[in-house]
């Protein structure tokens, strides 16, 4: 009975078991590629707000950059707060795990600077396309992985947003 009582006692002044990471290294990743992704994105928002003849695209544009805005201060504070870098590893063999999405080359940004009136449309349009279907691929990552419930809750609301807004810019090409 000693000894049970000893047991008990000592079970009480055992640490407790530590609690799990707030956040996991998908989470730093879908952080780290989606603020990358804003940075790309901002090449072709930033001209088709001003530039755009139609008048939705520019609409468009406008509310990503502000969207985007906004998402990347929350994203930038908690890669901080967590004291990780701000982008991600360069070298790919780190994330071979993600895929292979498309990233905005120079020449996307060179033809988007190129084209003039309908065809700048056209091509702003098709860019974001192309970049808002990654950046739902990545949040899909996240979904699927993540583990800090603010960044699970963004992504989710990311995933929702970009939708509706590769719907209206379908709907834009199909004009």
């Amino acid at each position: 009975m000693a000894a049970v009582v000893l047991m008990l006692l000592a079970a009480c002044g055992a640490a407790p078991a530590a609690p799990p990471p707030a956040y996991n290294a998908t989470d730093v990743m879908f952080l780290q590629m989606s603020v990358e992704y804003v940075r790309q994105g901002e090449l072709v928002v930033a001209p088709a707000a001003q530039g755009a003849a139609d008048t939705r695209v520019r609409a468009l544009a406008a509310e990503l950059r502000d969207q985007w805005r906004d998402e990347v201060q929350t994203m930038q504070r908690w890669l901080t707060g967590w004291q990780q870098p701000p982008s991600a590893d360069p070298d790919t063999g780190v994330h071979a795990g993600h895929g292979d999405l498309h990233s905005l080359r120079d020449a996307d940004i060179g033809e988007l600077a190129a084209a003039h009136g309908a065809a700048f449309d056209r091509t702003a349009v098709s860019l974001l396309l192309g970049h808002l279907h990654n950046c739902v691929e990545v949040a899909r990552m996240e979904l699927a992985g993540g583990q800090y419930p603010p960044a699970r809750a963004l992504a989710e609301r990311m995933t929702a947003a970009r939708q509706d807004q590769i719907r209206r810019l379908l709907a834009l090409a199909a004009s």
